[in-house]
């Protein structure tokens, strides 16, 4: 028999290549094949188990602790006073163990922030006291590699309630607001840790009480509560408004929204009650008008177990001016009153807004949902206490685009006969038969439980609190689930989100100006950038326009909430829905008490990572935006459509080139033939 031969006769060249491509697709060379394979393929939810934290704890915080840009987490042991450094490995795709800190006392809450304005992420641990009624706090200072200072930094003590963090004075640090022990402080009304740190001096004091610049009648702070500094007025100053709830003493809850006017103080610009038998509050853009809204349930009682009973999701919409329904139509009426924003007025504030959380009918703005109707069952009732925890802890609903359509979507934890497992609701169009919707299809939003490929979540049955983070850093938001461990799958388990969605996404950072807007020294003589610290409350607006060409605004706060455990990342994201265009104006609120607070960024590019650097004061220059793209996998493919596009045509080029040369070369050998009769 005739060996098989590669030989190509010359008339047969263009088939045989082809065959021979096939059989090089069909042979062992193809492993040499240069892209990766995907490490989900499934478009679901995938379990993606434990990812290295597997010391029995449960996550309590997240932070960069390394300023590398990828999101670590601490964990607390079981014993409540062994926190663990988990540092991400983007490569082994896995968290590392890499320090440990014991503290003396059983720990109730930790805060990650640069508190020491150095650029380095330090640990605010608040923790049991030996007096009744009162909570410990000390700092561990970071030395930006994940492990921490063993001497600690003692701090003022407050009362139970645990005290937030705000920058009170636009100085761009980190101070507390809270109301202190009466050790500490001789009342105890509101009192602000202001931050006074400053490391040159022999003995360097982080905080001094200082009484609060709140001009109106002060309340006193429920214990748990779901304080918050988020914007409510729309001006993009972050930490413009500060949110409290209060407690009479009677076991009735309020609120206060406290406005601010930078050098001015803050004003009371609205209190309230809140419903009978208020849980947890958490804010996000539900509506996606460009406005913060309010996200909490109500049950009409409280098992010991936690666990809620005839539970209902409110939705409190805020009431602010609109984005004019184009860019050329008038914001201001005939009148000189202010009817609407325009897009590059979207950070001017609307001194009448106002959450309206009367029970009417005819009340639009708060919407009352039912638990039963979200869940496919009427079986199950609402977890909305930890009590594994040591003093229990709220569970709150978790608001997060994770459909990146450009609306929030809800993640809570359901007992149906002691089984605990999360659920995941999308925010849809409203319709008819459509949970949170009228009986005709009217209303703002409506929520659709996740179904298919949810089967991860659904197998969770010891689920004690869960969260959104964005694991892998490739532009979608997964879950991190807290387990009592009863299933033996561990106490933390993370549940990566492999669905496809045809749409886009923008990841947002605002760092604190430490070390002048730029490089920080060290004291081994190196440098590093100032990426990890944790800075709360700045604000983000932004418009952009649909496929369609439909203009919307949304806005997202960054790290509102630092009590009881919130479990926010220190980076904000949010979906864009789908778009062939770059975000039209992107604006920015820090904390600074200048005139020039916020600025617009245009034409920003989606599926994109901004970091951006407020100058520390007027003198420091201007702001500072980076903007880091996404190495998708669609990277490598464009890589290879080029390369082979440009091969083509360069081919083509070449024996267009040839072609040409040949016709020259036989008119120069026609016109040496050609016989000049007018010479002979």
């Amino acid at each position: 028999m005739r060996r098989a031969s590669f030989a190509c006769r010359r008339s047969w060249r263009s088939p045989c290549i082809i065959a021979f491509g096939l059989l090089l697709i069909a042979s062992p060379v193809a492993s040499i094949w240069p892209f990766p394979p995907k490490r989900f393929t499934k478009n679901s939810l995938m379990e993606a188990g434990s990812m290295g934290l597997d010391d029995g704890g449960r996550i309590v915080a997240f932070g960069d602790f390394n300023g590398d840009q990828f999101l670590d987490v601490l964990t607390l042991d079981p014993d409540q006073q062994t926190l663990t450094a988990y540092l991400w490995n983007h490569e082994s795709f896995i968290f590392q163990n890499v320090s440990s800190i014991r503290h003396p006392m059983p720990i109730y809450n930790v805060i990650p922030g640069d508190f020491t304005h150095d650029g380095k992420l330090d640990v605010l641990v608040m923790s049991a006291s030996s007096v009744r009624g009162r909570l410990d706090m000390d700092l561990y200072r970071g030395l930006h590699n994940g492990f921490f200072e063993s001497t600690t930094i003692s701090i003022p003590s407050s009362t139970l309630s645990e005290p937030i963090t705000v920058d009170i004075n636009g100085d761009m640090k980190i101070d507390l607001l809270g109301a202190p022990s009466p050790r500490s402080s001789p009342t105890s009304t509101l009192q602000v840790w202001k931050n006074a740190w400053n490391s040159t001096q022999s003995a360097p004091v982080l905080f001094e009480l200082v009484n609060p610049p709140f001009n109106g009648v002060q309340c006193t702070l429920a214990n748990p509560h779901s304080n918050a500094v988020i914007d409510l007025n729309g001006d993009c100053l972050a930490a413009s408004d500060i949110f409290l709830v209060c407690d009479d003493g009677s076991g009735r809850k309020s609120y206060q929204i406290w406005v601010n006017n930078k050098d001015t103080g803050f004003s009371l610009a609205q209190q309230g009650a809140l419903p009978s038998g208020t849980q947890a509050i958490s804010f996000a853009d539900i509506d996606r008008d460009g406005t913060i809204d309010m996200v909490f349930p109500t049950c009409s009682s409280v098992s010991s177990a936690g666990v809620g009973s005839e539970c209902v999701i409110n939705i409190a919409y805020n009431k602010q001016l609109p984005l004019c329904s184009s860019a050329t139509a008038p914001s201001i009426d005939k009148s000189g009153r202010r009817i609407c924003r325009s897009p590059e007025e979207l950070c001017t504030a609307d001194p009448n807004f106002r959450f309206d959380l009367t029970a009417q009918s005819n009340n639009k703005a708060f919407v009352h949902i039912p638990l039963s109707s979200l869940l496919s069952s009427s079986a199950g009732s609402l977890l909305v206490l930890d009590t594994t925890f040591t003093p229990p802890i709220p569970v709150p609903i978790k608001l997060g685009d994770a459909n990146l359509d450009g609306f929030p979507d809800l993640l809570f934890i359901v007992d149906s006969n002691g089984s605990r497992t999360p659920k995941l609701v999308f925010s849809v169009p409203c319709a008819k038969d459509v949970a949170g919707c009228g009986a005709n299809g009217e209303g703002k939003r409506g929520w659709s439980l996740l179904t298919k490929g949810a089967d991860s979540l659904e197998a969770v049955k010891d689920a004690r609190g869960a969260a959104f983070l964005d694991l892998a850093e490739d532009g979608t938001l997964d879950i991190v689930v807290q387990r009592t461990g009863t299933q033996d799958q561990g106490t933390v388990s993370f549940i990566q989100n492999n669905f496809y969605y045809d749409a886009f996404f923008l990841k947002a950072i605002v760092l604190n100006g430490a070390c002048g807007n730029g490089w920080c020294p060290s004291s081994n003589g190196s440098s590093y950038l100032p990426f990890g610290v944790s800075y709360s409350g700045a604000s983000y607006k932004y418009t952009v326009l649909d496929t369609s060409g439909q203009r919307s605004a949304a806005q997202v706060g960054q790290l509102p909430q630092t009590s009881y455990h919130s479990l926010l990342t220190p980076y904000s994201f949010f979906g864009l829905g789908r778009t062939n265009n770059y975000i039209e104006n992107l604006f920015v609120g820090s904390t600074k008490h200048t005139d020039q607070h916020f600025i617009n960024m245009e034409g920003v590019i989606p599926n994109s990572r901004v970091v951006i650097h407020p100058p520390p004061d007027s003198d420091s220059g201007g702001w500072r935006r980076e903007l880091f793209l996404r190495p998708g996998e669609w990277i490598p493919w464009v890589t290879l459509t080029v390369v082979v596009a440009t091969a083509v045509l360069a081919g083509i080029v070449f024996v267009l080139h040839l072609n040409e040369k040949r016709e020259d070369e036989l008119e120069r050998r026609r016109a040496s033939h050609h016989i000049n009769f007018d010479a002979l």
